[in-house]
């Protein structure tokens, strides 16, 4: 329980230093597609982007690069899934909460000192 909220620190010690209040992890300016715009339409689906993408990156910088390959696998595999949602609010909140466990589990499996 206690690596899960030092995650959930960091993640949002991050956005808050990386990115603009209320920006999704990709410009919104820019978003083609129903996801996309969905994503940035609604406050609670964005700032689960936001957390998403700070949690990659952060797990993406603690891995080997074998490891962070399946990373990046997975990453795409939630991609797809996402897209594949449209615009559809529930299934997407329910794509972005499975994907945060998933990165939840990989940060709790790291070898950690101590």
């Amino acid at each position: 329980m206690r690596a899960a909220f030092l995650v959930r620190l960091l993640a949002v010690s991050f956005t808050l230093l990386a990115a603009p209040a209320g920006a999704a992890s990709f410009d919104c300016r820019k978003a083609e597609t129903p996801d996309e715009r969905t994503i940035c339409s609604h406050p609670g689906l964005n700032d689960s982007d936001v957390e998403m993408a700070t949690t990659y990156k952060l797990l993406a910088g603690l891995m080997a690069m074998g490891a962070r390959g399946a990373l990046q696998d997975s990453q795409q595999d939630f991609l797809t899934r996402r897209r594949a949602c449209g615009d559809k609010l529930a299934c997407l909140q329910q794509v972005y909460k499975a994907r945060l466990e998933e990165l939840q589990a990989i940060y709790d499996r790291i070898p950690k000192p101590l």
